[in-house]
């Protein structure tokens, strides 16, 4: 019987990590891709995605904090904070989505993503913390992992795979680099330019995917 309980509780824990890191994929998409291969292909490279990758790791890391408590508390109070910020990211993705389009013909990066060739630590630190912790789906993403997990009665150590995971992901360019060496370094310049053309794409394609998960949950 004991041995029974512990398989289930294992199956249980198993499951509910699946349930949270294809989240991962989510966090990564978009500008922060885009910014992670900018950074990986720049002078101090190897510098600057360490600190961009500390920057990502405490705002994930605050925001699912804050998801776990909020979760934490009675199912009234947590179902009423979870409907407000399910509106209000909606209504902030919506209109991100329309300043996108409306400029998509603008051939010019952002200004922020032209500094990235020369980033300063602080930058790359900034950029960190704030696309991976203030960016809405990002920002909306923590919160609910760490509601998923509390509701679960789950450990914050539950949300260690999931930051990992992310952290992983946004290192793929930099890693590409170390494993790949020289192909690595004339493959990146290339998809840099064509994400650099293609940002409004991609950023239109995971603000519309993120609508309907934020939508339908």
């Amino acid at each position: 019987m004991m041995r029974l309980r512990l398989r289930g509780r294992s199956v249980g824990r198993v499951t509910q990590l699946l349930t949270i890191l294809p989240l991962s994929i989510i966090m990564i998409a978009g500008p922060q891709i885009i910014t992670a291969v900018f950074l990986a292909t720049s002078e101090h490279w190897r510098r600057n995605t360490v600190v961009l990758l500390g920057g990502a790791a405490l705002s994930i890391s605050l925001f699912v904090t804050a998801g776990f408590l909020i979760g934490g508390g009675t199912r009234e109070v947590s179902d009423t904070v979870s409907r407000v910020l399910d509106v209000a990211t909606i209504g902030l993705l919506v209109y991100a989505g329309i300043y996108v389009f409306l400029r998509r013909k603008k051939t010019e990066p952002p200004s922020w993503m032209g500094r990235l060739q020369s980033a300063t630590p602080g930058l790359a630190f900034k950029l960190g913390f704030l696309l991976l912790g203030v960016f809405p789906s990002d920002l909306v993403t923590s919160l609910s992992v760490g509601r998923y997990l509390a509701r679960e009665g789950r450990s914050l150590w539950d949300a260690v795979p999931f930051i990992l995971l992310t952290l992983l992901l946004l290192a793929v360019p930099a890693l590409a680099i170390l494993l790949l060496g020289e192909r690595g370094r004339e493959l990146l310049p290339k998809l840099r330019a064509w994400m650099g053309a293609n940002s409004w794409i991609i950023s239109e394609v995971v603000i519309v995917f993120f609508i309907v998960v934020v939508a339908g949950g």
